[in-house]
């Protein structure tokens, strides 16, 4: 995700929330996963493998009518688990196509209760039927758009306002979306376009990940998009769309297949089968990096497609795994948008634009009293955008260009459609420098005060 204005003053004050209890029945799957920052997202019990989305939007009204199919394997023996929904009435639901009792409870919690208890290790199907009012979260979920559209948005909240789903980047599943709109509008979500037809005064529409994704990277956008298509070198399909507002544009994306290219140089083969954008003309503060088709605020610009396209190997492909863990995606994207692409594609001095930043807030003590590991509920996405470039850079010059690029690159690969964790990053990193990162490390990532020149200037970045 990229902010729009991005402000280096941190927000002080953060709160960490404490983990969920267990479940008070070990046959009831867990309402939480115990994150130390959203202890009720994600629930235990079960693995989903694939979610199935058929809707219907009438964007006048603002009706929704929906039923989601999940494709999961119980992970214990279950006689009740929980699925994560705010969105509209639920109707009914169904597993393995028998009628379940169900309830909603909590912030978004939907209890499931199948007529026959599930069997550890055995695949299942849960059905729900929900249909209502969609909800305008203004960029928290799902999104009106001016045009009278909408789109869903929103980290590391978003999909539960119009799917139910195990909502934590622990359970990755793949997707597909099966929408039917009005006839003179256009529907857009992640991975390949399978199906788009016109069927009387309705238009069908379906697309299809094939690659596992967390809820928050999934979206779906309804507008009366115009489209830009292209191809990369090696095939690979590029659907980008445009709100009636948003065509500006046009130009940034039409330099996709350049930016793919570039970052590809940089941390390895494209993780996806297809790429793009969204550009949405509603009045969002952030960009986000929903997998494959990125959704685009008004203000985007050239740095911004840069830094969404990084996440599709920083954040999409390898995702945090709790979300202490955000600097892997973010100190990552902004790296890679605010020096790399600057470095090599401009003939920036980086080095130059490190040291003047340091000058610049070396004595700010509020641009360093947010951590980088561990930065706390409701700061996640604050230091790691303003410092977290900082300490890629420093940490480039600590290891040398040749070592930090086969790391990083490695890394990625490594936990390519997987999850990872600031400990990894640490503990893999030292695995390939003979000197002990002990301190350097801690002095960015875990201290709220400036690192001593040691760790500030390392390597050629010494006076």
């Amino acid at each position: 995700m990229r902010l729009s204005g991005l402000i280096c003053a941190a927000v002080a004050g953060a709160i960490v929330a404490t983990a969920a209890p267990a479940a008070a029945d070990p046959f009831t799957g867990a309402s939480g996963l115990g994150d130390p920052y959203y202890p009720e997202d994600g629930n235990g019990g079960y693995d989903a493998g694939h979610y199935d989305v058929t809707l219907d939007y009438d964007p006048p009204s603002h009706r929704l009518t929906a039923t989601t199919r999940i494709d999961a394997v119980a992970t214990q023996a279950l006689r009740a688990f929980n699925l994560d929904f705010a969105g509209p009435a639920v109707r009914t639901v169904t597993v393995n196509n028998m009628p379940a009792a169900f309830n909603r409870n909590g912030e978004h919690e939907l209890t499931v209760t199948p007529m026959i208890p599930l069997l550890p290790g055995l695949p299942f199907t849960v059905t729900v039927e929900y249909s209502g009012q969609a909800e305008n979260t203004e960029g928290n979920g799902w999104t009106f758009a001016p045009s009278g559209g909408a789109f869903a948005a929103g980290e590391p909240h978003s999909a539960t306002t119009w799917y139910p789903l195990n909502d934590t980047p622990l359970d990755k599943a793949t997707f597909a979306l099966h929408a039917t709109v009005p006839a003179e509008w256009e529907v857009v979500s992640i991975g390949v376009r399978t199906q788009d037809e016109v069927r009387g005064d309705r238009r069908v529409v379906s697309w299809e990940a094939h690659q596992p994704v967390i809820g928050y990277l999934t979206t779906v956008a309804i507008d009366k998009f115009s489209f830009l298509e292209q191809r990369r070198a090696n095939g690979t399909p590029l659907i980008s769309a445009f709100a009636p507002n948003a065509e500006r544009n046009r130009e940034t994306e039409q330099r996709l297949p350049e930016i793919l290219d570039f970052i590809e140089s940089v941390y390895g083969p494209y993780p996806f089968e297809s790429s793009g954008g969204i550009y949405v003309d509603a009045d969002i503060q952030f960009s986000l990096e929903t997998q494959t088709r990125p959704i685009y605020a008004p203000w985007t610009d050239l740095q911004t497609v840069v830094h969404e396209i990084a996440h599709q190997w920083w954040g999409d492909s390898v995702s945090v795994r709790r979300w202490s863990d955000v600097c892997l995606n973010e100190c990552f994207a902004s790296y890679t948008a605010d020096y790399l692409w600057p470095e090599r594609m401009d003939g920036l001095d980086v080095d130059a634009e490190y040291r003047s930043t340091i000058a610049k807030y070396l004595d700010n003590t509020e641009f360093w009293q947010i951590s980088l590991e561990n930065p706390g509920a409701g700061s996640e996405f604050t230091s790691v955008y303003y410092r977290g470039p900082l300490f890629l850079h420093a940490l480039r010059k600590q290891l040398g260009d040749a070592v930090f690029f086969a790391a990083v690159r490695e890394f990625n690969a490594a936990h390519a459609f997987g999850n990872a964790s600031i400990p990894d990053f640490r503990k893999f990193v030292q695995s390939k420098s003979p000197t002990d990162l002990t301190g350097f490390f801690n002095a960015w990532l875990n201290q709220t005060t400036p690192p001593a020149d040691e760790y500030l200037y390392p390597g050629s970045l010494r006076a």
